[in-house]
């Protein structure tokens, strides 16, 4: 949908009366919205309403309905300081907060571990494609296995449709190497798990999983996605930036180059540094420091300084 469809003017002459009814019949105390098109008709309506609104933006590079609905906003939350600049036109206010995550602390790497059936002291590798365009990692890990069993355990997230071929690669490996290579179609409970279990990390450049990655200062092998509008590329480039990630041109991720990837199990100081630059780019408390926000918002309090939003965002205690 462009922005001329949503902003034509009859389109919003029935779009906003009616937002604002629901927005009058609910009273809610303030609006969260993470921008797009659709919700210009309910931010409108809000405005004369004196309905607080606070967006969030978890892309290097907003897209151009972030920067149409940033006008709207009270204040707006990043996850990168890139972001925040570039809506800074919008004369509004704006926090680095990173993305909101899960509790990455619920589980020990001890605990995890044992729980995937890892050796507490052995290298881990863990591989995944995110739901777009997975197969390119299937075929990377096919061609790559007998070799990527010898540098560690690997844990691959294949998807349906790669689990047969995964399964039949494992049974192919040499008996002592077998146990070293664990296929899954999905994690779903235990994804957490595997994330704190893991050394290495090689993905896809989605925001989520960055923001899971760098909350546990766990170095990556970044694969961006190619057609999601130069977003993943964006937010692989700021974290390869930071000294805690390498990047893989999705054309040029194969066999070779997830082996290649994998080597850097072996270079303990390369690693270790890769590590600390993660977990200093990382904001574990991205939720609470974007909820702080919001409440600031509904009890129609003062908004947070820059430097109280940064300590809750980095976990920090006051």
């Amino acid at each position: 949908m462009s922005v001329h469809t949503v902003l034509d003017p009859i389109r919003l002459a029935i779009s906003v009366p009616q937002a604002a009814a629901i927005l009058g019949r609910e009273r809610p105390a303030a609006i969260f919205t993470t921008g797009g098109y659709v919700a210009v008709p309910t931010l409108m309506a809000a405005a004369p309403l004196r309905i607080p609104v606070v967006l969030w933006d978890g892309n290097v590079v907003p897209g151009r309905a972030v920067r149409l609905t940033a006008r709207f906003a009270d204040a707006i939350a990043v996850a990168h300081e890139a972001t925040g600049r570039a809506l800074a036109g919008a004369g509004k206010p704006w926090y680095v907060t990173g993305t909101p995550i899960r509790d990455t602390t619920a589980i020990s790497r001890a605990d995890a571990r044992q729980r995937l059936h890892l050796p507490a002291d052995a290298r881990v590798i863990l591989i995944f494609g995110g739901s777009q365009a997975v197969r390119r990692f299937n075929t990377a890990v096919v061609g790559a296995l007998p070799r990527l069993v010898g540098r560690g355990h690997v844990i691959h997230v294949t998807g349906d449709e790669g689990y047969a071929e995964a399964l039949a690669g494992r049974e192919r490996l040499p008996d002592e190497h077998r146990s070293r290579y664990r296929p899954c179609p999905f994690l779903r409970d235990d994804m957490l798990a595997a994330l704190v279990a893991a050394d290495l990390v090689v993905g896809r450049a989605g925001s989520s999983t960055l923001a899971e990655v760098t909350a546990l200062g766990i170095p990556s092998v970044i694969v961006p996605y190619p057609h999601a509008a130069g977003h993943q590329v964006a937010n692989a480039r700021v974290l390869v930036g930071a000294g805690a990630a390498r990047l893989v041109a999705d054309e040029d991720f194969d066999a070779d180059a997830l082996v290649a990837a994998a080597d850097l199990l072996a270079d303990e100081g390369t690693l270790a540094a890769m590590s600390i630059a993660s977990r200093n780019f990382g904001r574990p408390g991205a939720a609470d420091a974007v909820a702080e926000l919001v409440l600031a918002a509904a009890e129609r309090r003062p908004l947070p300084d820059q430097a109280q939003i940064e300590r809750i965002s980095r976990g920090v205690a006051e």
